[in-house]
Order: structure tokens, then sequence, then C-alpha cells
């Protein structure tokens, strides 16, 4: 999944003139917590309802007013993104730098935003939970063919996998995290577990006394 799969476009944005009383209306108008500042078609900075809000707190002495511009307190030169970027890799800069944005740009030109929510529903659309599936969670060995093997007893079986999620676990195993098409998934779980395979989900049902 790229960018471009998930980013908002396009992307409304703002002036630097713009003053932080019609920024802030903006962002509540269209429910929105992050503002690209342009100069024309190029981007000069960001804004956030956080800035905003440190801008004109009443608890905290500011020089900055309603009327003030947003050129005055907002993000110059962030970071920004390209269209053909993986999903993750923007993840992984918005985590490490705990940012909430990337402005998405095609030759210097805003064409979009991509923001928190937004990977949030991309990881909704890579685990499958958006359709009516079961959970899958398997602790695999880390060799060579174990995945190949997991999906090929759940596919015997005339399930569909619509994901698959993997990520390791220590130096020896790997956690597999499959969304499959049937939410009935104790009686798999309980054919993987006499077929030798570590079933973490669904639990093991307790055994009658």
């Amino acid at each position: 999944m790229l960018i471009r799969d998930i980013m908002r476009s396009p992307a409304i944005a703002i002036s630097a003139e713009t003053t932080l009383q019609d920024a802030y209306r903006t962002m509540r108008e269209r429910g929105i917590r992050h503002l690209p500042v342009v100069e024309g078609e190029k981007l000069v900075g960001v804004v956030t309802d956080r800035d905003l809000r440190l801008a004109t707190s009443a608890l905290v002495p500011s020089p900055f007013s309603p009327d003030s511009r947003v050129s005055a307190v907002m993000s110059s030169a962030p970071l920004t993104a390209d269209a053909s970027d993986p999903v993750e890799d923007a993840a992984r800069t918005m985590r490490e730098l705990k940012i909430g944005c990337l402005p998405v740009l095609d030759d210097g030109r805003l064409i979009g935003i991509v923001t928190g929510l937004d990977l949030l529903d991309a990881l909704m659309r890579l685990t499958g939970v958006h359709k009516p599936s079961g959970r899958l969670e398997v602790r695999l060995p880390d060799h060579p063919g174990e995945l190949a093997r997991l999906t090929s007893f759940v596919s015997h079986r005339d399930l569909n996998i619509h994901s698959i999620l993997t990520y390791p676990e220590g130096p020896d195993s790997v956690r597999t995290v499959l969304r499959i098409g049937s939410i009935e998934t104790g009686l798999l779980a309980e054919d993987l577990r006499r077929a030798g395979f570590d079933v973490l989900w669904p639990p093991e049902k307790p055994c009658p006394r």
C-alpha cells in the first residue's frame, strides 16, 4: 500500500497571511487538525490545532492574538512525503519524529496530506478487519517454509485468507496473524493444535471436568 492509496486529496490548505482565527475556523468547519500553508503552489509550512491553541491560550502569556498571521506560529520547512512512498515508511517517520501529518508533494506541488488517522485506516485495510472475517494468531518457528505450511493447512480446508501479518518474536519465532473468511475459527484452531501448531488465538477451550 502506497501513500497515494490513503492520502486525502486535494489537501485543504491556507496562505501564510491567514489569521489564526480564520485558520481555527477552517479546522473546526472541516473537522481537521492540520493545515498545510502555501504560497501559490509552494508548501511553506504546516500549522496544527495545537499550534493555534498554544498561541492563543489565555492561560499562557503569548504575543499572539486571534488576528495574528499563521506565518508567525506555523512549522516552517515541514517534512513531506511522495505519493509513491510506502505507507510503512510514512508511519515510521511520523512515529520517530512524533509528528501528526505529512504533506504529500509532486514536483514540489502540494497534492495531498496523510495523517495519523489515515494510517490507522490503512492498518484496518491491511488487516482486513473492515470485512467479515475471523482472526487466527499462530507462533511459528523462524524457519523457511513454516508460513507456507500454515497457509496450505488453511487453504486445504476451503478457507480464504484475507490478510497475513507477521512480526518477529525473539530470535527463533515469528507471530503470524491471519484474517480468514470465516468467523468460526475455534474448530480450525483445534485442528491446527492437533497438527502441532502453536495457536495463540483463539484461546484453547478448557477441558470439561
